[in-house]
């Protein structure tokens, strides 16, 4: 069980993470600085990444010791993605106070020249205490001027489905190995089934239209509040696919582990 939790741990990081960057871009769209902006959410995506590669063998060992036992390994894959909405729904909260934080960091970005020089002139004890005076919580009076009007629908649902299928298709085809220890390697392998469906709605539908609207607000086409309000909505919609993931785990892998025979 602390192998699970320290899974869930490392998964609540990597999603809480990938929600924030919507917050860094916003404040690159507010202080016109978004290529500025665009390597500070590369720095904070390798948070991401790093956290992942910690958490990928860990999950590898828990479906080997799921083998070995023939224990039902569902309810704590069912953890893992409940994990990841935790750390969606965290990032959905902090959005205020990471807007805040990320403004102070472009200042210093362009001041410094370099990450490395940022966060040696910049993370001091002094600046970390001054963070707390940042610190912006969610208000009702705030959270009734996101409006949801002229806010394309169907980029929101696309997001759902691409951030659902991505949640759920690795915990789907470990998953299926265990449906189909015949064809285990076969079944590793397939990951990409899943996620090509996924990368492609996203390459070709989501991530060009999400950038048409920052162009537009840069530009000043569009006021800044309409992109505020679509990042936001975009990460409740990455919230609501954290919850679809929840109904494709299982489905998925038994569609993984139908294919599998199919390509021996």
């Amino acid at each position: 069980m602390n192998t699970v939790w320290l899974i869930c741990l490392f998964t609540f990081v990597i999603h809480a993470t990938e929600t924030l960057s919507f917050a860094i871009r916003l404040a690159g769209v507010q202080t016109a600085r978004l290529a500025v902006a665009l390597s500070l959410t590369g720095m904070v995506l390798l948070v991401s990444r790093t956290a992942n590669l910690m958490q990928s063998p860990f999950t590898g060992g828990l479906i080997d010791r799921a083998a070995v036992s023939h224990a039902d390994v569902a309810p704590d894959l069912h953890m893992i993605i409940g994990a990841a909405s935790l750390g969606t729904l965290a990032a959905i909260l902090l959005f205020p106070t990471c807007i805040q934080l990320s403004k102070r960091l472009i200042a210093h970005l362009e001041l410094a020249g370099s990450i490395p020089q940022m966060l040696r002139t910049s993370v001091t004890v002094h600046s970390i205490r001054h963070v707390r005076h940042h610190i912006r919580f969610p208000r009702w009076r705030a959270l009734s001027r996101f409006r949801f009007r002229g806010i394309p629908k169907r980029l929101l649902l696309l997001n759902c489905v691409v951030t659902g299928i991505y949640t759920s298709s690795i915990l789907s085809v470990l998953y299926a190995s265990l449906l189909a220890p015949a064809f285990k390697a076969t079944v590793l392998m397939s990951s990409g089934l899943i996620n090509g469906f996924a990368t492609i709605i996203m390459a070709v539908l989501v991530d060009p239209q999400v950038a048409l609207l920052t162009d537009k607000a840069l530009q000043g086409q569009a006021p800044t509040e309409s992109i505020r309000d679509t990042y936001l909505w975009l990460m409740v919609s990455r919230f609501f696919g954290t919850i679809l993931a929840q109904f494709l785990l299982v489905p998925a892998a038994h569609w993984v582990a139908w294919l599998a025979p199919l390509f021996h």
